[in-house]
């Protein structure tokens, strides 16, 4: 059921929470915790700081930080101002962070110590003003502590409309540059108000951990607007590391998980030399690439708790469909389309709908729907058709309406007029007990066309049998999707979503088989 109490603007529901909640806390990380009243005071002077300044309406905010409360904050400070607020990996390279940086025409940054120098340094490139985070001066930059602990000159605008841009985040990158998608608190809050609050149950009396990267719009929904909007509390983790979670379950109550399938895979991995406390654990949830069948599995019969799984992007304020808790739901598959949104299975050829069970690229159209990419109107125009964003995934729907992601639609590898999808022989490969993590691309064939290459990470590194390996894909897969050479690699490349990043793969393979 849609919880439409909860689609309003931020500074509404702000004013509502620290009213309702006073000093329980909000977002709490290893340095400092914010309750929801002083969390309304703090955006409430930050952002009247920076209207007073001069700070334009529509004008960008790049969140340049680590994980922590601060970016939590930081996304709901710049919509009191009426400013777009644009998260990126702190952890990206210095050049990929500067091109965000300069396509966004960001005048203010929000950094720590940590990236001051940096933001500094992009500051000089394009007129901004630096605000560092957290007690302390540095020179030619602002205290943001010293702003959102004195009353500013006049008040915040808190009049952005619920569709009016709000947020700027960056796709993952998986193919090239990033692009900027544009999304607004009505697409935003929609998501939590039909996924998060009504399906996963997220209330007030939920303790959230978080492992997951707030500059990823998975993150910004259900971490952010979601534990605010709802009146929950979340522990924000810098990084994710199994050992970490693990600590903090067994010292801390929480209730949810959210993560993305390679962090589950990677406790499952751990959990095998480590007695497993899922501690007060309900729920866990998983987005943001395939989470296989055989894995979700496992997860659940190693901690006894449900993980639900989810599909959506950034260009939809992420969730377009997801399982549920007490219903009915088909393992590998992710779930059925939320309140309000449309999706179609669509032929990429003929443009027409295909039927049950057959195979056709994910249309989606609702609320929850990107307004387009920031300065690229024709890229906009390449993916929304008359209300529908295509989103390039491949898909089927069974019988009951469950959609099964199969792969990206400029994934697909044909050999020798076969159709490969490499999450179906990934899956396969995470199977074995060898195998930490895999991906799999296409190299060129001058006989076949294309044939497909897996990456894998070993859990014993230089100790992988690749013939045994192979011997479990041939009990499996079809003889023409059992990979044509194996690539022991250290890690595989990802997004912080936990996307496989194929073409810095493919750049690896130079040189076409024979």
């Amino acid at each position: 059921m849609l919880k439409v109490e909860l689609i309003r603007p931020v500074p509404q529901l702000l004013a509502e929470q620290a009213e309702r909640f006073g000093d329980k806390i909000a977002f709490r990380d290893d340095h400092r915790s914010v309750g929801y009243r002083e969390l309304a005071e703090r955006t409430r002077r930050v952002a009247g700081h920076l209207v007073a300044a001069g700070a334009a309406r529509g004008d960008r905010v790049l969140i340049y930080l680590d994980n922590s409360a601060d970016v939590a904050e930081a996304y709901l400070m710049t919509t009191r101002a009426s400013l777009v607020g644009v998260c990126v990996n702190a952890d990206a390279a210095s050049a990929e962070i500067e091109y965000m940086f300069l396509d966004s025409g960001a005048s203010v940054i929000i950094t720590d110590r940590a990236h001051v120098a940096h933001a500094r340094e992009l500051a000089r490139t394009g007129g901004a003003t630096v605000l560092v985070v957290r007690p302390g001066r540095v020179d030619d930059a602002l205290s943001y502590e010293e702003l959102a602990t004195s009353e500013p000159a006049g008040p915040p605008r808190d009049d952005l409309g619920l569709d009016e841009v709000a947020w700027m985040l960056y796709t993952s990158g998986t193919t090239g540059r990033p692009k900027g998608v544009l999304l607004t608190q009505r697409s935003c809050l929609w998501v939590v108000a039909a996924c998060w609050a009504p399906i996963a149950g997220l209330s007030e009396q939920d303790e959230v951990l978080c492992p997951l990267p707030l500059f990823h719009s998975y993150a910004l929904v259900l971490c952010v607007l979601g534990v605010f909007a709802t009146g929950a509390t979340e522990r924000i983790m810098t990084r994710f590391s199994p050992g970490r979670v693990f600590d903090l379950l067994a010292r801390e109550k929480f209730t949810i998980l959210p993560g993305v399938p390679t962090m589950f895979q990677y406790l499952v991995h751990a959990a095998r030399e480590r007695p497993v406390d899922p501690g007060g654990l309900r729920l866990c949830l998983s987005a943001g690439a395939i989470l296989p069948a055989a894995l979700n599995a496992e997860f659940e019969a190693v901690f006894g708790v449900k993980l639900l799984e989810g599909y959506g992007i950034t260009e939809t304020s992420t969730m377009v469909t997801m399982n549920t808790v007490d219903g009915g739901r088909v393992l590998g598959s992710c779930g059925l389309p939320m309140p309000g949104v449309g999706v179609r299975l669509v032929d990429p050829v003929t443009g027409e709908d295909v039927g049950v069970d057959e195979e056709g690229e994910l249309w989606v159209s609702g609320p929850n729907v990107m307004l387009g990419y920031h300065n690229r109107a024709d890229a906009t125009a390449e993916v929304l058709h008359h209300g529908w964003y295509r989103t390039g995934d491949l898909g089927r729907r069974d019988p009951n309406g469950f959609v099964t992601i199969s792969g990206r639609t400029k994934e697909l590898i044909i050999r020798g007029g076969e159709n490969i999808y490499p999450a179906e022989v990934e899956a396969v490969l995470l199977k074995s007990a060898q195998i930490r993590d895999a991906a799999v691309v296409a190299r060129e064939h001058p006989d076949l066309g294309e044939v497909p290459v897996a990456f894998v990470v070993a859990e014993e590194p230089g100790k992988l049998d690749v013939d045994a390996l192979l011997g479990g894909c041939a009990c499996e897969l079809s003889k023409f999707k059992i990979p044509a050479e194996v690539v022991e690699i250290e890690t595989i490349p990802r997004t912080g979503s936990g996307k496989i990043q194929r073409f810095l793969l493919q750049k690896r393979l130079t040189a076409p088989a024979g």
